[in-house]
């Protein structure tokens, strides 16, 4: 399967500042995955178009399955993947983002700032998290378990856990 990791980072889109979150998302997925996967990655500055645009390249053209996507879910002014992400999708997944918040609140009370999310577009599942690894982990951690089915359900292909790492669930049929 395909799998888009999109960093949302000025700095990092300058060459000023050095991806930690693309890396961080990219080794979660390689301690966890055991079918085979390739990463789309991307960088590509804050700001609703250029978001947007990244977000329709990966799942229109690039075709991925799964798009994780990392910063500018804060409350800053310049923090607008959120609104990028609701301007793509044909259904918002909240749930994610309640479970995602709900984890990072027993690390942090600033958790309650984020604005991650999660929604369909076409057989693309994408997931916005914060830009920290620390951050991605505790959220991909949380609602991980739920992404095997879901991409099932899509129709974006099948993927399997390390049931060490993360134990996926899926109906018995």
């Amino acid at each position: 399967m395909k799998i888009g990791i999109l960093t949302v980072s000025d700095r990092a889109s300058r060459g000023e500042y050095e991806d930690k979150g693309g890396p961080a998302i990219a080794a979660y997925l390689a301690a966890t995955l055991t079918t085979p996967w390739s990463a789309v990655a991307r960088i590509v500055p804050d700001g609703v178009q250029s978001v947007r645009d990244a977000l329709l390249d990966l799942c229109d053209r690039e075709r991925v399955g799964l798009l994780l996507a990392t910063g500018g879910t804060g409350p800053s002014p310049r923090d607008t993947t959120p609104e990028a992400l609701a301007s793509v999708l044909d259904k918002e997944l909240p749930g994610f983002g309640e479970q995602m918040r709900a984890a990072s609140l027993r690390q942090v009370p600033t958790a309650i700032l984020s604005r991650q999310s999660a929604g369909i577009r076409g057989s693309t599942l994408i997931i916005t998290l914060p830009g920290k690894p620390a951050a991605i982990e505790v959220c991909l951690d949380a609602v991980f378990a739920a992404v095997p089915y879901c991409l099932d359900l899509i129709g974006a292909g099948h993927i399997d856990t390390d049931e060490r790492r993360v134990r996926s669930f899926r109906p018995k049929s």
